[in-house]
């Protein structure tokens, strides 16, 4: 299995629980927006702790970008990650991942299940491309939102963010469901692009199949 120790060039705080790691990028070593790894920290005890994380940064660029959500109640990797500072080293693995774009349509997400979509996001926007795309990104909180600013620069409007414990102008109240995506669902024969808690994608993925949505344009982590 291919692996390679690199080392953090930079971190930056994204929101209060989520960073993102800007590290070195092996020769050669390509993927797909959307695509993802499983990484380790190359410190004693920690190397064969293998997590997956997504790139968030595009293919062109010379380095690699990783956005990553600690979990307060996980006294494991993503906590371990977050105390790491320039210059320590991670180790990457093979590039895996089934989502990838293939068409205008509409990105369902929950919490960090954005993080695939953010290089699809980005490399539409570089491309001009971006046009009959819809987001739908739920959070529990308005200051769960990753990269908001950044998503609704590229998407206006088509950016639209729900709050399931937040009441706030701005942004609608609630939980995608079926009458959510009944009613802001237009068109059921586009691409669906979902992502999220495990739960989440199953729920969503039974509701588009009931709306009307084809089995084969729902995009999702199987």
């Amino acid at each position: 299995m291919e692996s390679h120790i690199v080392k953090i060039i930079a971190i930056q705080q994204v929101t209060h629980d989520v960073k993102s790691f800007r590290v070195e990028k092996p020769t050669g070593y390509n993927f797909v927006p959307g695509q993802a790894t499983e990484i380790a920290i190359n410190q004693p005890g920690w190397q064969e702790e293998r997590r997956p994380f997504t790139f968030t940064s595009l293919a062109h660029e010379p380095t690699l970008e990783l956005t990553i959500k600690q979990y307060a109640d996980h006294k494991g990797v993503t906590q371990k990650l977050h105390q790491l500072v320039a210059g320590d080293e991670i180790i990457l693995h093979d590039v895996w991942g089934a989502i990838e774009y293939k068409g205008p349509g509409y990105f369902i997400a929950g919490g960090a299940g954005i993080t695939p979509f953010i290089a699809i996001l980005r490399q539409l926007h570089r491309d001009n491309q971006l046009a009959g795309n819809t987001l739908f990104f739920s959070n529990k909180t308005a200051a769960d939102v990753i990269y908001e600013d950044e998503l609704t620069g590229m998407m206006g409007s088509n950016a639209q963010y729900i709050l399931s414990r937040e009441r706030k102008t701005g942004y609608e109240f609630g939980i995608i469901n079926i009458e959510f995506l009944r009613s802001h669902v237009t068109d059921f024969n586009k691409h669906f692009y979902v992502c999220g808690p495990d739960k989440m994608i199953t729920d969503i993925n039974a509701i588009l199949e009931k709306l009307g949505a084809q089995p084969d344009l729902v995009v999702f982590e199987k």
